[in-house]
Order: C-alpha cells, then sequence, then structure tokens
C-alpha cells in the first residue's frame, strides 16, 4: 500500500529522479534516492512545509534536485526504474536514507552535520542526513 498519494506520471517522475541521481550507485543507492523523495513529500516539515505533490517534491526551487537540470533527467523511465519507485512509494526504507530528508556527494568524508541535520551516514559516494523527531516526525 503507497504511503504517499501518486498516479502513474508520479512514479515515472520518481523512477526518472532516482535513476539520474544515483544510478552509479546501483539499485540500493536509487532506492535511498526515492526515499529522501517521499519523506519530503511525508515531511511538511523545514524547507518542505507543503510540498505534497511529486512534481512540487521533485522541482522545489531552492533545494531541489541537481539532476533535474540535466538531460539525462528526461529520458524516458525504463521498467526497472519503475518497480523500484514504487517500492520506496509503498513505504520500503533503507538505511542510511530510512528517514533522511538530504543527501550530497562529498569530495571526501561526510561531515558529522549539514545545515544542523544529523548525519545518518554513507552510501557509496554519497552521505544522508535526517531531522530529528522533534522537528519533523511525520518522516519516523
Amino acid at each position: 500500500m503507497a504511503v504517499i498519494k501518486t498516479n502513474s506520471e508520479d512514479v515515472r517522475t520518481l523512477a526518472r529522479l532516482m535513476r539520474a541521481e544515483a544510478e552509479g550507485e546501483g539499485e540500493m543507492g536509487m532506492l535511498m534516492v526515492g526515499n529522501v523523495g517521499v519523506n519530503r513529500i511525508l515531511s511538511n516539515c523545514l524547507d518542505f512545509r507543503g510540498i505534497r505533490l511529486m512534481n512540487d517534491m521533485v522541482f522545489q526551487s531552492p533545494g531541489g534536485f541537481e539532476a533535474t537540470q540535466k538531460g539525462y533527467f528526461y529520458q524516458r523511465a525504463r521498467d526497472r526504474d519503475i518497480r523500484l519507485a514504487q517500492r520506496v512509494i509503498n513505504g520500503e526504507k533503507l538505511h542510511p536514507a530510512s528517514n533522511a530528508l538530504w543527501f550530497f556527494r562529498p569530495a571526501g568524508n561526510c561531515p558529522g552535520t549539514w545545515y544542523d541535520q544529523t548525519n545518518t551516514g554513507r552510501f557509496k559516494a554519497h552521505c544522508f542526513f535526517s531531522p530529528s523527531v522533534q522537528d519533523c516526525p511525520n518522516v519516523y
């Protein structure tokens, strides 16, 4: 059962985002990017107040995703990517992105915090950061 309201176009949009942001990090990395996206829609806190729709989350500016500024994002979603997107829409969560609202790829080690958010871990090249339960209870 879905944890956010979506239609088939939303699933394809999330699939394209996951691929464009993390294809080089395999299915696990792509699923983690999807976790962050779904969490942003669920959260209604901090930088993501009022973000309730897939397009609002994907194209949020400022604070959105770099991939939307590159042509690769605009290619058709593949079946494999759509299946991965549906998994996170259905509530599958992977650590360290389980409750994360942010991720980025640092040149070196992951900082302990990023914009006052706690580092929850690294997967391959990306570091993930989660808000506190007090700030964003909807992602927990």
